[in-house]
């Protein structure tokens, strides 16, 4: 193989494949650097240059047109908590369901997983889930965010289908050594099974840090709001829609809309960006290589 690699045409085909995903990789980082360099543009600049990614005059007043308020720092700490303890939620009702369904002798299994595919097909709605809500007494509470979406119905088939894969032998020799159920799943099934724990954390997490409507529907203690609710209002204080600037700097003259709606996401983007790396490497580690040969 490695000689048919290294033939003439061979080497043509990589040089073409190394092309081609260099610049799909640059078509796909173009829209992020814009929107970078915009956020550190001059109006001059955005009015007068149609397209840059490295602005000729750096200006940082649309962040410090966003950071001038001190409760964007609060809800900052409320997303990463809704978001450290959504995913805490959505990994253990995941995990501890998804187990007992990957198992051929669990009593009701199939009824189980007719259930589930029937969730992903028929939903009751935004006004049914909202009574629920309601008449739950999770109105205005960080639960609303975290507990109507435990479980994605999705990601617990894949997740089942990855404990299927894993060698029976495992679990037949930890249950010799006197290990139960939760015994075989925390000392043997969880530790296999590090990539499809990593991918759903960072799946969960990216939703529960852009999840914006719940909060909208749900939340009206505006010092409970997430990042993207306060950074939604403060766009539209940008545009002078809605509210009023008192909680802004008064001597600070407010910087172009578009350069505080790219300095928006960026501010809204990165921290997640930022967890991604610690997440990445487990995504096509093979943990189960030669994992029941001596």
């Amino acid at each position: 193989m490695n000689k048919r690699f290294n033939t003439p045409g061979g080497r043509v085909f990589d040089t073409f494949n190394y092309m081609f995903l260099g610049l799909f990789g640059l078509v796909t980082v173009l829209p992020f650097l814009y929107i970078i360099g915009n956020s550190f543009a001059t109006e001059a600049e955005i009015t007068t240059r149609s397209f840059f990614l490295i602005p000729q005059e750096f200006s940082f007043s649309a962040y410090q047109y966003i950071f001038s308020s001190s409760t964007i720092f609060r809800s900052i700490g409320n997303s990463i908590f809704i978001t450290v303890a959504g995913t805490l939620v959505n990994l253990f009702f995941t995990l501890t369901m998804a187990y007992p369904l990957s198992r051929k002798d669990f009593w009701g299994r199939n009824v189980v997983m007719n259930l589930v595919i029937f969730s992903m097909l028929f939903g009751g709605g935004m006004i049914p889930t909202y009574l629920v809500i309601r008449g739950l007494g999770l109105l205005d509470s960080y639960w609303s965010l975290i507990l109507p979406g435990a479980i994605g119905a999705f990601n617990l088939i894949v997740v089942k289908n990855f404990f299927q894969e894993l060698p029976a032998g495992l679990e037949e020799a930890a249950r010799i050594d006197g290990c139960t159920d939760l015994g075989v799943l925390w000392r043997i099934v969880l530790p296999l099974s590090k990539p499809v724990i990593a991918t759903f954390a960072l799946f969960y997490a990216v939703g529960h840090w852009n999840n914006f409507f719940s909060a909208l529907l749900y939340l009206s203690d505006s010092a409970k709001w997430p990042l993207q609710i306060m950074l939604r209002q403060i766009v539209l204080l940008s545009q002078g829609t809605v509210g009023d600037m008192s909680n802004m700097d008064p001597n600070f003259v407010q910087p172009p809309e578009q350069s505080i709606k790219m300095a928006v996401i960026v501010v809204g983007t990165i921290p997640i960006l930022l967890v991604y790396p610690f997440l990445q490497k487990h995504f096509a580690k093979g943990v189960l290589l030669g994992s029941i040969k001596g």
